[in-house]
C-alpha cells in the first residue's frame, strides 16, 4: 500500500492438477442454475419512478420496485438491478444511499460499475442487489418501495437530462424497460444501452488451459520458514506507511495454522492507543511480475477484535501494486480490496472498498482512481476475484459481481500481490488497552492473461488440492 494512504474513493503434479481442473471445471458446468430457477427469474419486472426529475439535481433519485410476474418464487440474493448514467465527467466518482426501503436499507446494496462499450447516454451504472435478509419474492408480490439516490462523491451538481435510464416524467410507478434486472448474469427484464448486452461467459466446462500460474496453499511452518522466500514471497520488516506513524511491521505477526484440512495464514495486528505499541502486518511477493489476467484468494474479514476493545480504524486487504516513480506517474497501477469494519476515512461503520488506480500525488494529495463500495458487514470467509484484461478491470465478492472499472485504468507495468492489515490511526479507539485484530488467507491464486469465471477459479484450487500441489508459480520474471 501507499506510504500516503487515503481515502478511495492480485511436471507430475502440473499435469495431475490440470487434469483435476478439467473434471472439476466440467463438474462445475453440471452446478449450473437450475432451469426451473431460471424460469422463475423470467418473470421479473422492474418498476421505476423518480422523486428528482429535473434536468438537473445535487443527486439523482431512481426509486424502485421489483415485481415477481412469474409462477414461481424467486430469492432476491439472485437479482440484480441496473440503472445507467452518463458521468459528469471522466473522473467522476459517486456515492450511494438507500432513504428508505420496504424490505429494509440494510438488506440492499449498491455499487457502480462502468460500461464496457460507452454511449452518448450511458457510461456508468449503479448495480441494486439483495442480502439474504431480503427475502423471496412469492408469485404477485413486489419489493415495495426502495427509495434510492446517488450523488457526486463532490456534491457538485450531477446533470440527469443525457442519462439512459432517467425518465423526468415518470413520477408514479411503472414498469420501466430502460432498467435491466440480471439473474445469475442473464438479462431477464429490459435493455442495457446499445452494445452493452450481457456477454456470454467463458463456457465452465472448458479448462483455462496450461497458462503460466501462481497458486500458494500457504502451507508453511511460520514466518521463518526457508520455504516462505523460497517461493517468492517477502514477510515486511521495514518501517514506514502506510497507517500509523511510528508503527513497526512485525514478522512475527504472520503465522500459520491448520483449519479444516487447508493450512491458513493469519495476519495480526495490535496497538495499545499508541504509535510505538502499534504493530501492523504485511506479506508481499518480492517480484513485480503479474500484470493481465485473474486474481484470487479466501480471506476472513473480521468485524471484532481477538482480544480487547473494538473500535479502531483497521484495513484489512488483498491487493496488487506497482511503486510510484513520481507523483502522478501515468504508469503506475494498485487494484484493491480493502475492508474497513470500524469504518474510517469518513465512513462511519463497515465498507469493503475495490478500487482501480490510474495514478496519484501524495501531497498535496491529488488522487485519480475509480472504486465500487458496499456499506455492509463481512465479517467472515468471502471468495474474492478480481480479473484485468485489455479492456476493463471487474471485482467478485463470493461469485458476485462487485463493481467494473474501465481501460482508463489499466495497467501499464507489472505487479506484486499483497496482503496486509494496518491501522488508518488511534482516532477510532483511544484506549490504552492492548487490543490484537486477525485477517487470515486461504490460498491465493493468479492466471496469467486468462480471464476466469469465479467458478473456474475454485475448481482450480480445487484441483491443485485434489493433487497435493500446495504450491506452484510458473509465472516468468518480468
Amino acid at each position: 500500500m501507499n506510504p500516503a494512504r487515503r481515502n478511495p474513493r492480485s511436471s507430475g503434479l502440473r499435469t495431475a492438477a490440470a487434469s483435476a481442473a478439467a473434471v472439476a471445471l466440467a463438474a462445475t458446468g453440471l452446478a449450473a442454475l437450475p432451469s426451473s430457477a431460471s424460469a422463475a427469474a423470467d418473470g421479473i419486472v422492474v418498476q421505476y419512478r423518480t422523486s428528482a426529475s429535473g434536468a438537473s439535481a445535487d443527486q439523482s433519485e431512481p426509486w424502485l420496485k421489483v415485481r415477481n410476474a412469474g409462477s414461481a418464487s424467486v430469492p432476491l440474493s439472485g437479482v440484480k438491478v441496473r440503472y445507467y448514467f452518463k458521468a459528469d465527467s471522466p473522473s467522476a466518482a459517486y456515492r450511494f444511499a438507500c432513504s428508505w426501503a420496504v424490505k429494509g436499507c440494510a438488506n440492499i446494496t449498491g455499487t457502480f460499475g462502468t460500461l464496457a462499450n460507452p454511449t452518448a447516454t450511458a457510461d456508468r451504472y449503479l448495480e441494486i442487489g439483495f442480502t439474504a435478509g431480503a427475502g423471496s419474492l412469492a408469485p404477485g408480490a413486489d419489493t415495495g418501495d426502495m427509495q434510492l439516490r446517488f450523488h457526486q462523491s463532490s456534491w457538485a451538481s450531477l446533470v440527469q437530462s443525457d442519462d439512459y435510464s432517467f425518465g423526468p416524467d415518470r413520477t408514479a410507478y411503472g414498469d420501466w424497460s430502460k432498467v435491466t434486472a440480471h439473474v445469475s448474469g442473464a438479462t431477464v427484464w429490459g435493455e442495457a444501452p446499445g452494445g452493452n448486452g450481457p456477454t456470454d461467459p467463458p463456457d465452465p466446462t472448458d479448462p483455462p488451459g496450461d497458462a503460466p500460474t501462481l497458486f500458494d496453499d500457504f502451507d508453511y511452518s511460520s514466518h521463518t520458514d526457508p520455504r516462505i522466500g523460497a517461493n517468492g514471497w517477502s514477510v515486511r520488516s521495514n518501517s514506514g506507511g502506510p497507517g500509523v506513524p511510528g508503527a513497526t511491521w512485525d514478522p512475527a505477526n504472520v503465522t500459520f495454522a491448520s483449519q479444516s484440512g487447508n493450512s491458513v495464514m493469519n495476519l495480526e495486528t495490535s496497538t495499545a492507543g499508541t504509535g510505538a505499541s502499534t504493530e501492523h502486518t504485511e506479506i508481499l511477493t518480492k517480484s513485480m511480475k503479474f500484470k493481465n489476467g485473474t486474481y484470487a484468494s479466501r480471506v476472513k474479514f473480521s468485524d471484532a477484535p481477538r482480544s480487547g476493545p473494538d473500535g479502531d480504524r483497521i484495513v484489512q486487504t488483498f491487493f496488487t501494486i506497482n511503486d510510484l516513480k513520481a507523483p502522478m506517474a501515468d504508469d503506475y497501477a494498485e487494484y484493491d480490496f480493502e475492508y474497513l469494519p470500524n469504518g474510517g476515512w469518513g465512513e462511519p461503520a463497515n465498507i469493503l472498498y475495490t478500487t482501480s488506480w490510474e495514478t496519484y500525488r501524495p501531497d498535496p494529495w491529488e488522487a485519480v482512481n475509480a472504486h465500487s463500495e458496499v456499506r455492509a458487514s463481512y465479517a467472515g470467509w468471502h471468495d474474492l476475484v478480481v480479473t484485468i484484461d485489455d479492456h476493463r478491470i471487474t471485482y467478485y465478492v463470493d461469485g458476485q459481481h462487485f463493481g467494473t472499472h474501465g481501460a482508463a485504468y489499466l495497467p501499464e507495468r507489472p505487479m506484486s500481490i499483497n496482503f496486509n492489515q494496518w491501522l488508518i490511526d488511534l482516532q477510532g479507539q483511544p484506549s490504552t488497552t492492548p487490543r490484537a485484530y486477525d485477517q487470515q488467507v486461504d490460498y491465493v491464486l493468479h492466471v496469467k492473461d486468462q480471464v476466469l469465471t469465479p467458478a473456474q477459479v475454485n475448481a482450480m484450487v480445487g484441483a491443485y488440492r485434489g493433487a497435493g500441489t500446495s504450491f506452484e508459480d510458473t509465472v516468468p520474471a518480468g
